[in-house]
């Protein structure tokens, strides 16, 4: 007898072993046709696994349905097999690669002897619609590793081999096949093709195989999948809202900015941009000073000995810019924190002095891939509005809860009100004791729950070092940008032996919370001109003012109006259209 606990609590009895669609079935036909996949299992060790999927003792069991996100994300990895499926009956030489879900969709990397061609999405898009419609059953079987390597050997598929070659030998691998079609993956997908109804394909662009610029560059073909035909015409309808309100195509269309091949990744802003620029680095230097940062500068350039100590030269080297001057070599600073804690060294500190924060607009570079770049968005040279807070273990709580109120406050400011916000845990590869991340991670959810915050946890997404919280904010068309952060770090200060003296005269480490609210200005700025569609509120505008006169008899008076309104500090906010303006 096998008991299977649903999420109501209820119980169903079978008098052997028993499919995720039969016990579906057993509940309801029309719960049976709804099934997708289903999730097995008690607390963190649950999973998702296919309808087919044999449940052969007691367990707790979740159908699931296009209702549920779980759902949604088995339909768009079935959906991208079902484009890799298309590809290999129009274009049999062509060879498949990897094809995961992404945020709205999935893509499928190809190796091909030619470009794809927006005529060719089109074809394979009509191509994977008429295979959908053949309703093939999509069946999971399990071999060894060695054998599913000569699988794909055999009909020509030299890059699915070498990725099962990777595997470490002894192991078995799942492959799914829908028709004539068979690939590499752990699952689950849907029962039949027929289950895929609401898809398109959206654009090709390079990839290189395993990411590696020293491999060949592969095609990599971009789509989307949804449950239902409104939820694809909705998401279709936000990309041409997003189109229009594209802060690169906006930024010359305004004059605020420009990229140029002279300076890739970098910014060239303009008189119009940088006055927006001004603005919200004034408005944060507000911020600052009215919440009890101290404003610091670090230099740009810092040895190379300083990065070996606080371990970015041995894990961040490849993004970092490097020079040299008379045999010494430095680093472009991809962070602002080493220089922080440079600059609490100097001098004794007391608990008297803590909480320390620091504050800084730092600039900062980072090597980002080329294909990586996207206009100020992704960007190699860019500014923070970057803070650190020296602390004790017990002012984490009131930091936290005092940094999350002031987020909320500046984001209304700027306009947003819907902050989605995450906590992420300790990892499985990590340092300090379990007593110290219990006490971390209370401490971030306390102050989050003290701000009023409701918030979702991120199993083993922390650093090494210590927890963090995201603050990701929500955009007028429903995208979401994770911009702000904190951060508990006890290992910065450990690795630059920075100190105070307790209330009982001996010395400790602090605690080192990294704190951003904007995160990059390049990349806030972009997603305010997005947000606002290029029609930025009356105080973050560029142009506040525009005084013209109507005949030359006006001229006079309307320089004088001019003039006065540039005394009162418009005067690059202030457009005078006179023959001579001021």
């Amino acid at each position: 007898m096998v008991s299977i606990q649903l999420p109501d609590g209820s119980k169903r009895e079978f008098p052997g072993p028993v499919t995720v669609a039969d016990v579906a079935a057993s509940i309801g036909t029309g719960l049976a046709k709804a099934a997708l996949a289903g999730r097995v299992g008690t607390g963190e060790s649950t999973r998702l696994v296919d309808t087919s999927h044999l449940i052969e003792a007691d367990e707790q069991l979740a159908i699931i349905t296009a209702k549920d996100a779980d759902g949604l994300d088995v339909i768009r990895h079935s959906t991208a097999h079902l484009l890799a499926y298309a590809v290999k009956e129009l274009f049999p030489d062509a060879q498949v690669t990897i094809g995961p879900t992404i945020e709205h969709g999935f893509y499928y990397d190809f190796s091909y002897k030619r470009p794809f061609t927006p005529e060719d999405l089109v074809t394979i898009e009509k191509k994977m619609t008429e295979l959908a419609n053949k309703d093939e059953k999509i069946e999971r079987r399990v071999v060894a590793r060695d054998e599913a390597v000569s699988y794909f050997k055999s009909i020509g598929e030299a890059y699915k081999a070498e990725l099962i070659e990777s595997i470490p030998a002894g192991e078995d691998v799942s492959l799914y096949a829908e028709g004539k079609f068979t690939d590499l993956c752990r699952g689950p997908h849907v029962p039949s093709t027929g289950k895929l109804k609401f898809f398109k394909l959206m654009k090709v662009a390079g990839a290189y195989w395993r990411g590696d610029h020293r491999n060949e560059m592969l095609q990599r073909v971009y789509g989307t999948a949804w449950a239902t035909k409104d939820d694809l015409q909705k998401y279709l309808l936000m990309l041409e809202e997003a189109e229009k309100r594209d802060h690169r195509k906006l930024g010359r269309e305004l004059d605020l900015f420009h990229m140029d091949e002279y300076s890739p990744g970098t910014v060239f802003w303009h008189p119009k941009g940088w006055a927006i620029w001004q603005e919200v680095e004034q408005y944060m230097r507000r911020v600052y000073r009215e919440n009890g940062y101290q404003e610091v500068k670090g230099p740009q350039i810092l040895d190379k000995s300083l990065w070996e100590k606080t371990g970015h030269w041995d894990k961040y080297r490849e993004n970092m810019f490097t020079t040299e001057s008379e045999k010494r070599e430095y680093a472009l600073k991809p962070m602002n924190c080493p220089g922080h804690i440079l600059i609490y060294k100097q001098g004794l500190k007391s608990y008297r002095d803590l909480p320390l924060r620091y504050g800084e607009f730092g600039a900062c570079h980072r090597n980002e891939p080329t294909g990586g770049l996207h206009g100020i968005m992704r960007v190699r040279g860019f500014t923070q509005d970057d803070g650190h807070i020296f602390c004790t273990e017990d002012m984490i709580h009131a930091e936290v809860a005092a940094f999350t109120a002031l987020l909320k406050k500046v984001y209304k400011d700027f306009g947003f009100t819907e902050i989605i916000y995450k906590l992420s845990t300790r990892p499985e590869k990590r340092i300090g004791t379990e007593e110290s991340w219990d006490r971390a991670e209370a401490a971030l959810a306390d102050g989050l729950r003290a701000a009023g915050c409701e918030f979702e946890y991120l199993p083993g997404e922390g650093a090494f070092y210590g927890p963090k919280i995201e603050y990701t904010l929500k955009d007028a068309l429903g995208r979401q940008w994770q911009c702000g952060t904190i951060q508990v770090d006890p290992n910065l200060p450990e690795r630059l032996d920075a100190e105070f003296v307790g209330e009982d005269g001996t010395r400790h480490r602090p605690v080192m919370l990294h704190r951003a609210i904007l995160g990059s200005l390049e990349r806030f700025i972009g997603i305010l001109i997005e947000e606002h569609a290029g029609a930025l509120p009356t105080w973050l505008a560029p142009t506040q003012v525009v005084v013209l006169n109507i005949t030359d008899a006006q001229t006079d008076y309307v320089q004088a109006v001019a003039k006065q309104l540039q005394n009162k500090d418009l005067g690059s906010r202030l457009i005078c259209a006179t023959k001579n303006h001021v």
